[in-house]
């Protein structure tokens, strides 16, 4: 099993940024795909950018290109979420997953561990 736990969320005027970070916990393994998914209210849990541990590049959403940045320490078994430009679209509940071994972009399914969430919230 793999425990996830995220922090970093908050509130934030639009334009402005936060960072999320979540780390991994139990049976970690080198080769595998962590990133973010969020959910705002009424609305489907969306993909926002994962990254690979064994080393390849990051896969974004086009909403959040050029303005969130995933990144990845493998020594500390945490995965980052850096938001900036952030917009009150953005507002939304922030999910850390993982799987074992390469990303599948944004397909929820095959993401086997998740994490409680932590609130963003953009104000305009």
């Amino acid at each position: 099993q793999v425990q996830l736990v995220e922090s970093g969320g908050g509130s934030v005027q639009a334009g402005g940024s936060l960072r999320l970070s979540c780390v991994a916990s139990g049976n970690t393994y080198s080769n595998r795909c962590m990133g973010w998914f969020r959910q705002a209210p009424g609305k489907e849990r969306e993909g926002v950018a994962v990254i690979y541990f064994g080393g390849s590049t990051p896969y974004y959403a086009d909403s959040v290109k050029g303005r969130f940045t995933i990144s990845q320490d493998n020594a500390k078994n945490t995965v980052y979420l850096q938001m900036n430009s952030l917009k009150p679209e953005d507002t939304a509940m922030y999910y850390c997953a993982a799987r074992v071994g390469f990303c599948v972009l944004f397909d929820q399914k095959k993401y086997n561990y998740w994490g409680q969430g932590t609130q963003v919230t953009v104000s305009s």
